[in-house]
């Protein structure tokens, strides 16, 4: 499970998400699907770039505010450390990794839209971590219908 931010015209968003996937190594590159639904997905189509964030499980309560809560009800970054990395994506603070990445391409996936990410800066993790994945989350009833 991924966390993903966004930040166009001066609001941040952000949202877990489960349909993501490396596409490329040579050049690199990353897909994202944000459903259309989500207030995230209506930030990031303003955006320029998005902020893939993992989680070890010893911070699942930040991924389960950024999958619980919907940003048209919550300021969910009022309620986490973050601070802004480059091209002004916002970064999560307790993540155990994240990148940025420049959203090169846009195309539906039914009811999600792929955004295709250039990675472009980030922060690998520093130890073998226990990643949080769907089964430490399946609990959660989310903020939007997927």
């Amino acid at each position: 499970m991924f966390v993903v931010t966004a930040h166009a015209d001066g609001v941040e968003a952000g949202c877990l998400v489960g349909f993501a996937s490396q596409t490329s190594i040579h050049p690199p590159r990353f897909l994202v699907g944000l459903s259309t639904k989500n207030h995230t997905f209506r930030v990031a189509a303003d955006a320029t770039h998005l902020a893939v964030h993992v989680f070890d499980t010893k911070h699942v309560d930040v991924v389960e505010l950024f999958g619980g809560h919907t940003g048209d009800k919550v300021n969910k970054f009022d309620r986490c450390r973050w601070h802004f990395g480059p091209e002004q994506t916002p970064v999560l603070d307790d993540a155990a990794a994240w990148f940025a990445g420049k959203i090169l391409d846009r195309f539906s996936l039914g009811d999600h839209v792929g955004h295709l990410l250039e990675p472009v800066g980030g922060s690998p993790p520093h130890a073998l971590e226990h990643w949080v994945s769907f089964g430490d989350v399946r609990h959660l009833e989310p903020g939007h219908e997927a």
